[in-house]
């Protein structure tokens, strides 16, 4: 059976993950494996712990906020999810929605929970 891996972060807003496993539940049979770090920038080792570990694929959930130094960390958590798929030749599918990607909390959850579908979507189309 096909094995799942789905990370995401202790200070996030919505949780995404468990939309995302939803959506897939819905369009194929997957086991998952889930884990939650604490922050975006620890999304990356936890990935490749996963992979290593047999998961054939890995989705990253964050929610950086909307600060200069948020963006900055985010950045640098997409650079390592790179590096995990260079060096496990495994997909990580990154999804993150930043704080300032709408204007109201109801937004941002409708943005958030869109996002984690169509990326689970694109998860089964690989």
């Amino acid at each position: 059976m096909y094995r799942v891996g789905i990370v995401d972060t202790t200070f996030a807003r919505y949780d995404m993950a468990s939309v995302a496993m939803e959506e897939l539940k819905n369009l194929c049979t997957v086991r998952f494996e889930r884990r939650t770090v604490p922050g975006i920038k620890n999304l990356p080792v936890e990935c490749k712990r996963l992979l290593d570990e047999g998961c054939d694929v890995v989705m990253a959930f964050g929610m950086p906020g909307a600060a200069p130094i948020d963006k900055q960390c985010a950045h640098e958590a997409s650079l390592g999810l790179i590096w995990v798929q260079l060096l496990t030749n495994k997909h990580v599918i990154e999804v993150f929605v930043f704080e300032d990607e709408a204007s109201s909390d109801e937004e941002l959850a409708e943005l958030a929970d869109r996002r984690a579908r169509e990326h689970a979507v694109n998860l089964y189309r690989l």
